[in-house]
């Protein structure tokens, strides 16, 4: 009897003397002996490659040999003054791009109902800006939804969060990331189309359009979502270091840099239009605004993107949150503002509406400089 009571408490000790997996907040630490010392890198955004060390002990877990803030935000920390200040780094760039998306996204609401009260607004042009609309909104809720599913839960688990609803959440905000990119490259195809092939219909290639824009995002997304249960089904399918990750940045660069050869090529021939008409100054002013709307295309091409494309994701990590977050989340209401609310054909239907709701009242007839000219 003392043997097998003897046998029970050894087992029991070496049950109790090692460290289980657990979350900390930050990282998922893994299962670790007694005396065994484990080492996890700065999580993948905060441009450190410092190692974080813990040790395994009788009592468990010990401290982080450095705190998060201290490893993680600085490379080499020399002043303590400011560590308050960057504990909040991320909750304030939170802050920043919630209220960019909710920004979007109302704008992104009043110019969908806009374009749908005023039926004559809708030519193919204007389709492609509605769709472009939608898929802006799609991705605003799909960062909300996004957060409100992994982050709202402080005390969520995420080494072993596994769940249908935070994997669903993930493969929908992927899609619409997806889905918005395709239609920013169809936004720059329509436009060198019209370019290039000035009578061609380009209502017949609204079809091809709606195919690529939301057709190839979702094939691209079945596919991901098979892989992912068959090979890589872990956590909430939130892993960027997963090879399986490719299959939808690859369809984001193409986007990203098509666009970019586009860009080039739109300013290319409208430079050539503007020198052959030196001598005729209404053409020479025409194209002039066809400049301007030219530069304006950087915010609706997502150009900005390129800057970080094939930049490897440990190098500036911070403008690439500023950039990728914060102007990104304002994209939506800048696309909003630029091809609905600044559009000279928009304001004249809104001018006509109010004449017709209020016939005295007396609106200006002088416009400002607007998109109209952008085909």
């Amino acid at each position: 009897m003392n043997a097998q009571l003897k046998e029970m408490l050894m087992l029991k000790f070496v049950y109790v003397s090692g460290c289980e997996m657990q979350w900390d907040g930050v990282s998922c630490w893994p299962t670790a002996s007694e005396g065994e010392i484990v080492s996890v890198y700065c999580p993948r955004l905060l441009v450190s490659t410092a190692l974080i060390t813990r040790n395994c002990t009788v009592a468990g877990w010990s401290q982080p040999s450095l705190p998060y803030y201290k490893a993680c935000y600085y490379e080499a920390y020399e002043q303590d003054e400011d560590v308050g200040k960057e504990k909040n780094y991320f909750d304030t760039l939170r802050l920043i791009y919630s209220v960019g998306y909710g920004a979007s996204l109302a704008a992104l609401l009043v110019a969908v109902l806009v374009f749908c009260c005023f039926r004559k607004l809708l030519c193919t042009r204007n389709y492609i800006h509605l769709n472009l609309f939608v898929s802006f909104i799609l991705r605003s809720l799909a960062v909300f939804i996004k957060d409100a599913v992994l982050f709202a839960d402080k005390s969520m688990d995420h080494c072993t969060a596994s769940t249908l609803q935070c994997k669903a959440a993930v493969t929908f905000f992927h899609f619409c990331v997806l889905s918005n990119f395709s239609w920013l490259l169809v936004e720059g195809l329509y436009l060198q189309t019209l370019l290039l092939l000035t009578f061609i219909q380009t209502r017949r290639l609204l079809w091809i359009y709606v195919v690529l824009g939301w057709g190839s995002p979702s094939l691209t997304i079945v596919i991901w979502a098979l892989l992912k249960t068959q090979l890589d089904d872990e956590g909430c399918w939130d892993n960027l270091e997963s090879r399986l990750w490719w299959i939808i940045k690859i369809p984001i660069l193409l986007s990203i840099f098509i666009n970019l050869l586009i860009f080039l090529n739109i300013s290319r021939i409208i430079a050539q239009k503007t020198k052959a008409t030196n001598t005729n100054q209404s053409e020479t002013r025409v194209y002039r605004s066809l400049v301007r709307s030219t530069l304006l295309l950087i915010p609706l091409f997502g150009l900005h993107y390129v800057l970080f494309a094939v930049v490897p994701e440990n190098v500036g990590v911070r403008p690439r949150l500023y950039l990728e977050l914060v102007l990104g989340s304002f994209q939506g209401f800048i696309v909003a503002v630029l091809y609905c609310f600044l559009n000279g054909e928009v304001q004249k239907e809104i001018q006509r509406a109010m004449r017709r709701c209020w016939p005295e009242t007396k609106t200006s007839t002088i416009n400002p400089p607007t998109q109209e000219d952008v085909p």
